[in-house]
This record gives structure tokens, C-alpha cells and sequence, in this order.
């Protein structure tokens, strides 16, 4: 009878071989490829091409149970999302629809008040568009040159404005081109309010980023970012136009415009139907001569 520990040694040493054996298989299995990719390429891709197309289907069913778990956690996540924007929706349309309920009940009432005060409207506002053509700002003056004059119905003292704001008013006024005084100019005065206070003053323009608020009196409450408008006086602009918001300075209070004139390319020239300090004689003398 064989020994059992015999049997386990040359068990052994068959695995040892066999081990050796495959090794050395490898290695010149990897040294035969090598020599067969340095001979003959379109072979070698050839069999990684197969080999590939062997393997793909088999990584595409390891890869397709991940795919799923990864699509269902991401519906389950967008389902959670949709469910907190609903939320946040369905309150934001109760809030609309009592600013709805609210804004009629004032938009009644205030028609009944103007027709207890016998209030006479102004007319409408007709506009021109405008492209800026040049900037002929400088150190002493900030203006721009507008491709729209007396042909199109611009006259001198109209309103210009950008999306967000006042810009300044037509100075100056040719068959096919206008000149833009910009509210930072240092000619330029307008009569505005701050918003929140109701409290009047003059813009005026130094030619700085920020014109001044100047005679707005001491008792008048100003706070840093309250709205500033125009106040309609003198009829040459109509009230509530926004030019900026109110800014502390060393100097005391200057305004931010809402409108940049470095990002300035289209305007609006509107024309409210106001004469004010420009009588019609020379309004008539800046259209034609286009001075």
C-alpha cells in the first residue's frame, strides 16, 4: 500500500511543474506577440479587433444591472426634486394670485380716484431705437453719438434710456445722427427724487462714474441704495424714470446709474410729448441746424 504522504509529494511537485510550465508559456506566448506585432500590424489589430468584439457583449451584460441601479437612484432623486419645486411653486402661484386679487382691487380704485379728481393723462410715449456708433466721451465730457436724428423723429431734450434706466437726453440733434448728453456729463442737471422719501434734488454730472445729489435738504431722509427717479420738474423729462440708486460718498451723496455707458450698444430715444424750458422756436433752429 502507497504511502499517502508520498502521493501528496509528488502531487507537489506535478503543481510546482505545471506552474513552471505555465510561466514560461506565457512569457513566450507574450515574446511571440511581441515579435508577431513588430511583423505583421494588421494582423495583430485584426485579433485584438475579435477579441474585443468577443468581450464587449459580456461587459455589456456585467455593466447593464450597475446602469440600472445608477438610472433608478437618479429617479428617485429627480422624483424628490420635482416634488420640493412643486412645493415651492404651488406657493409661489398662491403668493401671484393674491398680488392679482390685490392689483385689481387697487387698479379699480384708482380709476375711481382719477375720475374724482377729474385726472387728465398724458399722452403716450412714442420711442425710436437707436445703435451707439461712437462714444465721444473723454476726460471732459461723456456723451455718445446715436444712427437716428431729425428724419426719424428725434428732438432735442427726449429721454434716452437702456433697459435699465435713464441713460440722458438728445443735445444735439442732425438729419441722421444725435448726440446723447450722458446723465455724468458736467453740463448735465435733472430733477429727480429718492424714491422711498419723496425727497428732491438736482443730479448733476462732474463727469465721474457717479454724478452728485446736490440741494437735497438736511431733514430729508436718505439711506444707502434707496431709488432715485426723475421728479418731472421743469417738464423737460416725466416723472418716475429710474436713473440709479443713492450711494454715501466722502463728499455726501452721489448716484450709482442703473445704466453703464461702457455697455451701452442699443437705446431707446423716447419722446413724451414734453416741451419744457426748450421753447418751440429752438427746438425747431436743433433740429434743422443740428446743433
Amino acid at each position: 500500500m502507497k504511502s499517502p504522504s508520498g502521493s501528496t509529494t509528488r502531487l507537489a511537485q506535478v503543481k510546482q511543474l505545471a506552474g513552471r510550465f505555465a510561466f514560461a508559456s506565457m512569457v513566450a506566448a507574450a515574446f511571440a506577440l511581441m515579435l508577431l506585432g513588430k511583423a505583421d500590424t494588421v494582423l495583430v489589430e485584426r485579433m485584438r479587433g475579435s477579441v474585443t468584439d468577443a468581450v464587449t457583449p459580456l461587459f455589456e451584460m456585467l455593466s447593464r444591472p450597475a446602469a440600472t441601479m445608477a438610472e433608478f437612484v437618479d429617479n428617485v432623486r429627480n422624483l424628490a426634486t420635482v416634488r420640493t419645486e412643486n412645493t415651492r411653486l404651488r406657493e409661489e402661484n398662491a403668493k401671484l394670485l393674491r398680488w392679482q386679487s390685490v392689483a385689481r382691487q387697487l387698479e379699480a380704485e384708482n380709476g375711481q380716484l382719477r375720475g374724482l379728481l377729474n385726472f387728465v393723462p398724458g399722452p403716450d410715449a412714442g420711442f425710436i431705437a437707436a445703435r451707439v456708433v461712437a462714444d465721444t466721451g473723454g476726460a471732459f465730457a461723456h456723451s455718445l453719438l446715436v444712427n437716428a436724428g431729425a428724419r426719424d423723429g428725434v428732438r432735442k431734450g427726449q429721454a434716452v434710456l437702456a433697459g435699465d434706466g435713464l441713460v440722458g437726453r438728445v443735445a444735439q440733434v442732425g438729419q441722421r445722427s444725435a448726440r446723447v448728453l450722458l446723465v455724468t456729463d458736467l453740463n448735465s442737471r435733472i430733477p429727480v427724487l429718492v424714491e422711498s422719501s419723496r425727497a428732491r434734488a438736482i443730479l448733476s454730472g462732474d463727469n465721474g462714474e457717479r454724478p452728485r445729489l446736490n440741494y437735497l435738504s438736511d431733514s430729508m431722509r436718505v439711506e444707502a441704495g434707496d431709488r432715485v427717479v426723475t421728479s418731472g420738474h421743469g417738464g423737460v423729462l416725466p416723472p418716475g424714470l429710474p436713473v440709479g440708486v443713492a450711494v454715501q460718498a466722502g463728499d455726501g451723496w452721489r448716484v450709482e446709474p442703473f445704466a453703464s455707458r461702457y455697455r451701452l450698444e442699443y437705446v431707446r430715444i423716447v419722446d413724451y410729448g414734453l416741451s419744457g424750458i426748450l421753447g418751440p422756436a429752438e427746438d425747431g433752429r436743433a433740429v434743422g441746424s443740428g446743433r
